[in-house]
């Protein structure tokens, strides 16, 4: 097994873990490792754009509507100095 050592951690923020340990039922050292394997967990989980972001929080909502096209010019990249 690996071992990590976490210095300068501030009093408040180990008293706090403590307390989470207390009402899981883990000590201070099993609550921290359940801590980490959740956070490394939630990486695997594949980076959405802002645009899926917000689809997805508002798609249970109940608003039925579908937006109008927005008339106009075709979106054209940038143009940066000499190229």
């Amino acid at each position: 097994m690996a071992q990590l050592v976490v210095r300068n951690l501030e009093e408040s923020v180990k008293a706090r873990l403590q307390r989470r340990a207390k009402r899981n039922g883990r000590s201070t050292e099993a609550e921290v490792r359940e801590i980490l394997r959740n956070a490394a967990h939630e990486e695997d989980k594949p980076a959405t754009g802002l645009g899926s972001e917000i689809a997805a929080i508002i798609s249970g909502s109940g608003l039925r509507f579908e937006l109008p096209k927005l008339p106009g010019d075709a979106i054209k990249p940038p143009e940066f100095g000499d190229e």
